[in-house]
């Protein structure tokens, strides 16, 4: 059984790509009304352009940067009208950086990713969720990973950045028991999209080779799962899903063929 979420406002971030972009275009098939954002304007306008096509009731590109709380905080305060009552958030927008064990990296490489896939969260969800409780009504889902259950070699940061998203989304469930607002956290593990590309910033063989001899989640994988959640009956909340390709049993354990 399911919840019609059509007409619904959903904002997404990090939507001009990867799971945000599938993300967007699953709820545009839903009848959504959009509110999109990422960094790159222009990439940003091509994701506009899909999910009007798939259905979206209208859509509103928001380009700034979720590290940036004063930019944050202007956007959602400043929205429109009629896509002011955010009924969905989808905080999607991180990212990895490096593989180098902790004792060798560059600590620029652990702010950014603490600046996006941590304060970043957390900018936009206090941006959010005041409005979703006065409403009594929302849904928060925020991307997690596999990584944030099991850390792995040269990923101590980012592994950390999503456990920290773990407990963020549990102890923001705690915090709105009484409302009817809900929150999700879906953590994928390995998804084909430029993920590796940007850890590797921009080194496309190395980015390739992660993918080398399995099968791979794929952004519309997630987007589903997430759609799944979003459209259950209001007294039901999927507090969490985690999941992976057949060929991947945790962050570490993979069946690598050939």
């Amino acid at each position: 059984m399911s919840e019609s979420i059509q007409g619904k406002v959903a904002l997404v971030t990090g939507a001009s790509a990867g799971i945000g972009r599938a993300t967007a275009l699953a709820l545009a098939a839903e009848g959504c009304a959009l509110v999109l954002t990422a960094r790159s304007a222009e990439r940003l306008d091509e994701t506009v352009a899909a999910v009007k096509q798939a259905g979206a009731a209208a859509v509103l590109p928001l380009a700034f940067d979720v590290r940036d709380h004063a930019a944050v905080e202007a956007a959602i305060t400043g929205l429109p009208k009629e896509f002011a009552d955010l009924a969905i958030l989808v905080n999607n927008a991180g990212l990895a950086r490096g593989l180098e064990k902790l004792w060798k990296d560059d600590p620029e490489n652990w702010e950014e990713m603490i600046d996006t896939n941590t304060k970043g969260l957390l900018y936009v969800t206090r941006a959010v969720v005041p409005g979703m409780v006065e409403r009594n009504a929302g849904h928060v889902v925020n991307l997690g990973s596999t990584a944030g259950w099991l850390a792995y070699a040269g990923g101590s940061v980012y592994c950390a950045t999503k456990a920290a998203e773990r407990s963020i989304s549990d102890g923001l469930r705690i915090d709105l028991m009484g409302t009817a607002v809900r929150v999700t956290s879906v953590d994928p593990g390995m998804v084909q999209t430029d993920f590796s590309e940007v850890r590797f910033r921009g080194d496309k063989e190395r980015a390739a080779k992660v993918y080398q001899n399995i099968t791979p989640l794929t952004p519309e994988d997630v987007a589903d799962a997430i759609r799944y959640a979003v459209t259950r009956p209001a007294h039901v909340n999927v507090s969490s899903l985690l999941l992976t390709s057949i060929d991947q049993a945790n962050s570490v354990t993979f069946n690598r063929r050939g």
